[in-house]
């Protein structure tokens, strides 16, 4: 009994320590960049509308942020006119493809 308990609970703390994968695809995320990379794919890019500041590289992002942060811009949380239209464009599931895409995608710190 002690070694079927003592396998069970070592067999739960190794199905806990693996990796979270994102729930999106980063393939499918790929095909739909095409209204990032005109910002975001930019090195050092900066916009100036509606104020001057850096656009930050989404490549090696945390997945769960990008959603978030994607969501929150939907939503009306964060306001920034280009990134609340194209965040109001998007369903779930595209968040989750791009999220996954960049978070596979380290191209150096992000800014």
């Amino acid at each position: 009994m002690k070694t079927t308990t003592m396998t069970l609970f070592a067999s739960v703390l190794m199905a806990l320590a693996l990796p979270v994968q994102a729930a999106g695809d980063p393939k499918a995320g790929h095909l739909k960049t095409s209204m990032c990379a005109g910002c975001h794919g930019i090195p050092g890019w900066r916009t100036a509308y509606p104020a001057v500041y850096s656009v930050p590289k989404l490549g090696g992002q945390h997945a769960d942020y990008i959603v978030a942060a994607l969501k929150a811009y939907k939503s009306g949380e964060r306001n920034h006119p280009s990134m609340v239209g194209i965040a109001g464009s998007l369903s779930e599931q595209d968040m989750e493809d791009l999220a996954a895409y960049y978070a596979s995608s380290y191209s150096g710190p992000a800014n």
